[in-house]
Order: C-alpha cells, then sequence, then structure tokens
C-alpha cells in the first residue's frame, strides 16, 4: 500500500513541499513566462508531476501513470469537456443556420444605448453562454457582438472580459464546482450553495463596473439605476439558485431573470441622453435597415432563441427529484443505485486516499443533456444529418487544444494529489493559521489567471484548500468555495482570455494593452473576495457558511 507522507522529501516538509510545487512553477513559467500554448504546457507539466511522484515522492511508476488516466479521462474529458463540446455544439448549430445574426439583432433591438448593451449583451447574455459553456466561449462571442453593435475595439474586449466573473463558478454547467466536488469529497451541492453567498455579491458590483468602462463617470451617475437592478437582479437569482433551486441551472437563472429586471426597467425608465455607435446611427437609417426587420421576423427571433430554451426546459426537466432518482439507477448510470462509485478504475486500489471508484452517469451527464438537446435544436431548426455530422465534427476540431489542455490538467491535479505532492503544499501553507483565509481567493485567482480555467484551477488546489483548512483550524467548504470565487476574478487576467479577446477584436499580439484595461479592476475586485472570505471566516460573517 503506497502511503505519501506530508515530509516524504527528505524527511522535511520544506522540502517536501517544493518538490510538490515543481509541477505548478512549470506550468506557471510555461505560461506565463515564455508564453507556450496552454495544451502544451499543459503536457509538460503532466509529465514533470508524474517524474516528481515517482523519483521524489516515491509513488510507484504504474500508480502515478493511472493516476494520471483517470484524471484525465474520468474528470479532465468525463465530465468536463464531454460539457463543453456539446455545448458549443449547440452554438455552432445556430451559427451554421444565420439564427446567431438574428439573436445579436434582437438584442440591438432591446436598447441603441452602448451602456445598456454592454449589461444586456456583455454581463446577462454573456452570463448564460458561461452557463452553458464556458471556458472563453462568451469572451469569444460576447465580444464579436459587442464590436457588431459599433463599440472601440479595446473597449469591447475590456467589457466582455470584466463581465466575464460572477458567472465563471457555475460556468459550463457548474463544470468549476463538479470539479471541486470531486477532488474534495464535498458534494456539489454544498459546495454550490457555499459560492452562490460569495460571488452574487461580487454580481452587483460588476454591472457597475462596466457602465464605467463604457462611459467612465457621466455613464455612471446616469445609468446606475439599470446597473445595479442588473446586478441585484443576478446576485440574488444566483443565490437562490444555487442553494435552492439547482447548482448547475444556477448561472441560466440568474442570467435570464438579470435581462427581465433590465428590459422590464427600460419600458418604464430610459436615461435622460445616450450613448451611441455613430457607424450604427448612419447605418440604421440606410437601405438595409429595412430588409433587416423584414427578414427578422417574429419566428426567426423565435427559432433564434429557441436553442437556448430548449436546454433550459431539458435541465429543468432532469432536475425534478422524481426524475433526477430514476435517472440516478442503471441503465442510465453505471453508478450503482444510491449515488456511490461503482466503476473501479483498475490498478489504484493499492493507493491510500485514491479515489479508485468513479461515478459514470452517462445519460443525466449535463455534456449527454446538452447533446440531446443538439439534436432537438437540429430537427427544429430542420437541419440534415449531414450538416449535423460536420458541424459536430467540426467542433471537436475546434476545441482540440482545449479538450487536451483540460485533460492534461486533470490529470496532473490527480497525480499530485494522490502522490501526496498536495498535500505536503497543504500541510507547509497551515503554518500561516487563520492568515490562510486571505490568501485563498489568492490562490484561487492564481490558478484561473494561469490555467485560464476556474475548473482547472479547482482541480489544481481544490484539495489543497481543504487539506490546509484542516490543519490551520478553518472551515473545510469555507475555503474549497474561495478557490472558486477567487480563481473568477483571474480570468479576465489569464493569457489564454486575453488571447481569445485580441483576435476577436482584431488585436492578436496586443494583448498588453487589454491586459492594462482589466488588471486594476481584477486586483480591486480580489482585494474585495480576500476581505469577505477574512470576514466570513470570523464569527462576524460566519453564519453565511453553511
Amino acid at each position: 500500500m503506497f502511503e505519501p507522507a506530508a515530509d516524504q522529501v527528505g524527511g522535511s516538509l520544506v522540502l517536501s513541499a517544493l518538490c510538490g510545487a515543481l509541477p505548478l512553477i512549470t506550468m506557471f513559467v510555461l505560461l506565463g513566462g515564455l508564453r507556450m500554448k496552454a495544451w502544451q504546457a499543459g503536457l509538460v507539466s503532466l509529465g514533470v508531476a508524474l517524474v516528481v511522484a515517482v523519483a521524489l515522492f516515491r509513488m510507484p511508476a504504474d500508480d502515478a501513470i493511472l493516476s494520471g488516466a483517470q484524471g484525465a479521462l474520468f474528470s479532465g474529458f468525463f465530465p468536463i469537456m464531454w460539457i463543453v463540446i456539446n455545448a458549443v455544439f449547440v452554438y455552432n448549430l445556430t451559427v451554421h443556420t444565420g439564427h446567431f445574426d438574428v439573436l445579436r439583432r434582437a438584442f440591438s433591438k432591446v436598447s441603441d444605448d452602448q451602456r445598456i448593451q454592454a449589461l444586456i449583451i456583455a454581463f446577462s447574455f454573456g452570463a448564460l453562454l458561461e452557463a452553458l459553456a464556458g471556458f472563453g466561449t462568451p469572451v469569444a462571442i460576447t465580444v464579436v457582438m459587442l464590436m457588431a453593435m459599433g463599440f472601440k475595439p479595446v473597449k469591447a474586449a475590456a467589457v466582455a472580459l470584466i463581465a466575464n466573473t460572477a458567472p465563471v463558478a457555475y460556468g459550463a454547467m457548474a463544470s468549476p464546482i463538479n470539479a471541486l466536488s470531486d477532488q474534495t469529497g464535498f458534494s456539489v451541492d454544498t459546495l454550490g450553495a457555499m459560492v452562490g453567498r460569495q460571488t452574487p455579491i461580487l454580481a452587483v458590483v460588476v454591472p457597475l463596473i462596466l457602465v464605467f468602462v463604457v462611459d467612465g463617470r457621466r455613464g455612471l451617475a446616469q445609468t446606475w439605476i439599470p446597473a445595479l437592478l442588473c446586478g441585484l437582479g443576478f446576485g440574488i437569482a444566483q443565490f437562490v439558485a444555487s442553494n435552492y433551486i439547482s447548482v448547475p441551472l444556477a448561472d441560466i437563472v440568474a442570467s435570464l431573470f438579470s435581462v427581465v429586471v433590465v428590459v422590464g426597467l427600460l419600458r418604464v425608465w430610459q436615461p435622460r441622453e445616450k450613448v451611441l455607435a455613430e457607424s450604427l446611427v448612419a447605418s440604421s437609417s440606410g437601405p438595409g435597415a429595412e430588409a433587416h426587420e423584414a427578414r427578422d421576423s417574429r419566428r426567426e427571433v423565435f427559432r433564434a432563441f429557441l436553442p437556448y430554451a430548449i436546454i433550459i426546459v431539458i435541465f429543468v426537466i432532469v432536475s425534478i427529484p422524481a426524475i433526477k432518482d430514476a435517472l440516478a439507477h442503471r441503465p442510465f448510470t453505471l453508478s450503482g443505485t444510491d449515488y456511490t462509485p461503482t466503476v473501479v478504475f483498475p490498478g489504484l486500489g493499492d493507493v491510500a486516499g485514491a479515489q479508485g471508484g468513479f461515478k459514470f452517469d452517462w445519460f443525466p451527464a449535463a455534456g449527454t443533456m446538452l447533446l440531446l438537446s443538439g439534436i432537438i435544436t437540429a430537427i427544429c431548426l430542420r437541419i440534415g444529418p449531414g450538416a449535423v455530422a460536420t458541424t459536430y465534427r467540426d467542433t471537436y476540431r475546434q476545441l482540440a487544444p482545449a479538450i487536451v489542455t483540460v485533460m492534461a490538467v486533470l490529470g496532473l491535479a490527480y497525480v499530485m494529489n494522490f502522490s501526496g505532492q498536495t498535500g505536503s503544499i497543504g500541510a507547509w501553507l497551515a503554518g500561516t493559521g487563520s492568515a490562510f483565509a486571505i490568501l485563498s481567493p489568492i490562490l484561487g485567482w492564481l490558478g484561473v489567471a494561469v490555467t485560464g480555467s476556474d475548473t482547472s484551477s479547482n482541480a489544481l488546489f481544490g484539495l489543497l484548500q481543504v487539506t490546509t483548512a484542516k490543519e490551520a483550524g478553518l472551515d473545510q467548504v469555507l475555503m474549497a468555495a474561495s478557490n472558486s470565487s477567487g480563481g473568477v476574478l483571474g480570468k479576465m487576467v489569464s493569457p489564454q482570455n486575453l488571447a481569445i479577446a485580441a483576435a476577436a477584436v482584431g488585436m492578436a499580439g496586443k494583448e498588453g494593452e487589454i491586459f492594462r484595461k482589466v488588471f486594476g479592476w481584477s486586483i480591486a475586485m480580489l482585494a474585495f473576495m480576500c476581505v469577505l472570505v477574512a470576514l466570513q471566516s470570523t464569527p462576524v460573517l460566519g453564519w453565511m457558511v453553511p
């Protein structure tokens, strides 16, 4: 039986922690310093983790390889990338049929004020895209839409990146929460509820920042009412959904409710002056305007929103307790009848603490439900089987680098966890005592800033947070959730997301300019989150911990 100790390397805790950190340091240097592509950095770092596990932590080589394989296959690909692949597939179907353009024009008709457009498109619709796909998809799509609305490139990129914060923890049908649950052993519902008592507070602030970025102090003075209502609506709905309805549906409910709040307000209130795009003012009176009106009939607008409605309906149905319970049994799952893992990953039975069993809920998995939504969407939009098959194939090609990256990072996380590398780092950090409550969100921020993914950050640091919290006498659920909540603020400064935004606005190679626009906001909101978590670790706000 392989059973690692905290001082596995040379009998020294400090030396063991430093050696255990080598895979993470490798990833940081390759991504941040050498600017290596994420999938390449992930594979190299995984290799380093395997070498450290075998050579320094004395883990049997076959156990180390099998640990990495389990993490890559049955955490990285399924269920995480299985969700992303099928979510992007649904989006690509709407692009293929042209309904995505209809959707964009429908949003433009709600308001021609760029400050309101930032709220509806970047924040609310971006949150819906984050809920369905995540992993950079909201930034790539909303940047293009904002540019089409007449936003200047840098401003469009900054708005899209800043907006992609509050919903990130529940992105891709709560993939980050699933990864955190997988690493820590706490249930998705418990972790989702705790995150739902942190990020909703952040959500109140983000829309106010967006209108300030779009139009400075004037924008804040003239549109603080819709911005505040948008943030409050989103935050309240996210809290209620994550704590009392469904964790995977949290962002969907919040995004839709925030749109309803803003659109409802606009029916009875308008800012006293508007910020318009000059190019759109000219085009709205041009000969193409009537053609757009004629083409975008109510039927076409309905069809444009239909894929997202289908997804929502399907997930609501499978969240009904009786149906959820029925789908938790064979043949819909290979995980037994009592929600316990029964599928055993071969060869890991002799690793102390290893998760030799894993859940394989192939049918009720969120990714499968999204695939089903895509098939129904194709039928409703009358897309031929050939086009559907081609779109699905192209989706895999499009996401190939992301698939490799996430599988490598999850493999890395499993190797570090099973070999004891994570435990050594956690034991060392526990020496900070109660001060670790302040460091916890920073660790999550750093993980996302480097990997570009809250899911990957939770996989890397989830167990580390829990291990350190236990040693330091802090609440383990709070520290685990803080990794995810702090991580969402690193999204806007991640090299991968900066590259996505820069490419979308035609500024490839000028990521530094966009970075300077968002870095200050990222640090300011991170400081706010650190204070919040620190207070939640004390009796002052300790009542917020479930």
